[in-house]
């Protein structure tokens, strides 16, 4: 279970209580997320291929040689990454709030991609910079303050963190303010009239007071890895230059109707998602942009139903498999036969 910004493990709480006895799972924070380590440059660390292979080699440690990978937000991101670049390791995949997508043509990536709300957009056209992004999405214009002035928000951000994460977990109960997300120059500005944020309506306060504990060890120093330039263009440029565009493993992607940056099904039906992604189930629930943790009833129903369909299928899958290797084995012993009967030898 891979989370996203600003996120941690604690992000799938409510989904490791329900799944732990059922599956194995590994939920790992993201390299420069509390108490994991990071090579301190978020310029020169941080791209897909990096994340993709720490989750590969968490994969090894734990002796797991394949996986299904569960992302939420920029975590969706390195999923699908991970499918298509990893199809050896990885047999299915999971994303909530950042759809796969196909591409149509370059245009459709300056009008459509995002960033943290993130299309899987196969990297055959053109890299496509933040600020053309943000013109066709005003909301993801704070990219550009992160890519452009990433120490003075880092500093933004450390000065205050338990406001910090108040300011981006809200939901559809509990909205941000309109202007949210909406600047060049600063991250929280928007709550400038809130002399306190509100505790989110999805965390209590003893788990925002450990979210916050563990955030203070390194601060939001090295989290701003996704949107820096050099990250976002090696992404784009390992991809584009290996070539190998397609998802064919059984994905799920489960999209919010109330998530403030677009709807997310009629992208989704624009890019022709399913000709790009032929495996793909695609379920919506009304949430804002934190599906498992607004509503983790329901998302865990979603995921549970998918993960038992795709069981059968493998267990069908399994069973063709080994029709096929009788069948084989039955033909040899018949053309075996007949050799032996053509020679008059005994059976």
């Amino acid at each position: 279970m891979v989370h996203g910004w600003p996120g941690m493990w604690t992000s799938w709480s409510r989904q490791i209580t329900h799944f732990e006895e059922d599956y194995h799972l590994l939920v790992p924070d993201h390299r420069g997320f509390a108490s994991s380590t990071h090579p301190g440059d978020v310029e020169a660390s941080g791209t897909m291929g990096d994340l993709v292979g720490d989750i590969v080699c968490v994969l090894g440690h734990a002796g797991v040689q394949q996986a299904i990978c569960v992302g939420h937000d920029w975590g969706s991101q390195v999923c699908w990454e991970a499918a298509r670049m990893r199809p050896d390791r990885f047999e299915a995949v999971v994303g909530a709030a950042v759809p796969v997508s196909r591409l149509l043509t370059p245009y459709l990536i300056l009008l459509i991609l995002t960033a943290v709300w993130l299309q899987y957009i196969p990297s055959a056209g053109p890299f496509a910079p933040i600020e053309m992004l943000a013109k066709a999405f005003p909301k993801l214009t704070y990219q550009i303050y992160f890519e452009k002035s990433t120490q003075t928000a880092v500093a933004e951000l450390n000065k205050d963190i338990r406001r910090s994460l108040r300011a981006v977990f809200r939901s559809k109960s509990s909205p941000p303010p309109d202007s949210f997300l909406a600047s060049t120059t600063t991250f929280l500005g928007a709550y400038s009239d809130y002399e306190e944020i509100p505790l989110s309506t999805f965390y209590s306060l003893q788990e925002e007071d450990y979210m916050v504990e563990e955030y203070s060890k390194q601060g939001f120093d090295c989290t701003l890895q996704f949107y820096t330039y050099h990250n976002r263009y090696e992404s784009w440029r390992t991809s584009h230059e290996q070539g190998n565009y397609t998802i064919p493993q059984p994905a799920l992607f489960v999209a919010p109707t109330k998530d403030p940056v677009a709807n997310l099904i009629d992208v989704m039906k624009m890019l022709e998602t399913e000709k790009f992604i032929p495996n793909l189930t695609t379920k919506t629930i009304d949430t804002h942009h934190w599906p498992q943790l607004e509503e983790p009833e329901e998302f865990n129903r979603i995921v549970d139903e998918w993960l038992k369909d795709f069981e059968v299928q493998q267990a069908t899958s399994e069973v063709k498999e080994r029709l096929k290797e009788l069948a084989a084995a039955k033909r040899k012993l018949q053309e075996a036969t007949k050799k032996r009967h053509g020679s008059g030898g005994e059976l």
